[in-house]
């Protein structure tokens, strides 16, 4: 498998470099798509906003990097631009598999990206506090971007495919491996999705390599 090809962004300012850092350091090495796209559409619409950026049909509103391992890969070109996302996905479809959490849990969520599915020699739940505070940090500077002035807090939700969010919004993610399965957006039988609405973007990270 390819190396991860970041999308381009703007690293020009400290806000943006700080949050790209955090990107590649966090999420780098496993097979993780991370991309934002602007909110065109209000209320309940709002899942054509993440069908957007899924089909990479728009560019992230601030100019920042995200990543995409097949932006320019074969299966891509062979399969068609929605790749690895299916390509009869609808909104529809998107809305009624995802499932709301809490900034919390997210955060976890987002933090338990950085494993392997198989391969993870030190999984989150098996190391000291302070590794595991480290990679917590990285997730919260990722959504941090988005609780920002313009955003807020109560402006702020997190979706999530994962079946540990099914009965309740505060899900541990960390507790021990995570459960696969939930709603199926790619052909990839090991995938987990986080997704990041405020009024004025739409965040994807989706993780096909989780553990």
């Amino acid at each position: 498998m390819n190396a991860p090809v970041p999308v381009p962004g703007a690293a020009a300012d400290s806000e943006s470099h700080t949050w790209e850092t955090a990107l590649l350091r966090l999420l780098d090495d496993p097979y993780v798509f991370a991309s934002t796209g602007p909110r065109q559409h209000p209320g309940a619409d709002w899942a054509e906003d993440v069908l957007a950026v899924l089909r990479r049909e728009n560019a992230d509103p601030r100019g920042w990097a995200g990543l995409d391992w097949d932006r320019d890969g074969e299966e891509r070109a062979a399969v068609g631009p929605s790749f690895p996302f299916r390509a009869d996905l609808t909104a529809a479809g998107l809305r009624a598999g995802l499932y709301p959490v809490d900034r919390a849990s997210a955060t976890d969520l987002l933090a338990s990206f950085t494993q392997e599915w198989t391969f993870e020699v030190t999984p989150l739940y098996a190391r000291t506090p302070a590794e595991l505070e480290a990679v917590r940090e990285d997730a919260r500077t990722l959504l941090r971007r988005y609780e920002g002035a313009e955003a807020g807090d109560t402006g702020t939700t997190y979706w999530t495919t994962s079946p540990l969010a099914r009965t309740t919004t505060t899900p541990d993610f960390l507790q021990a491996r995570l459960a696969g399965g939930g709603t199926r957006c790619t052909d990839y039988v090991e995938e987990l999705g986080l997704i990041v609405l405020t009024p004025s973007e739409a965040a994807v990270f989706w993780s096909f390599n989780a553990l």
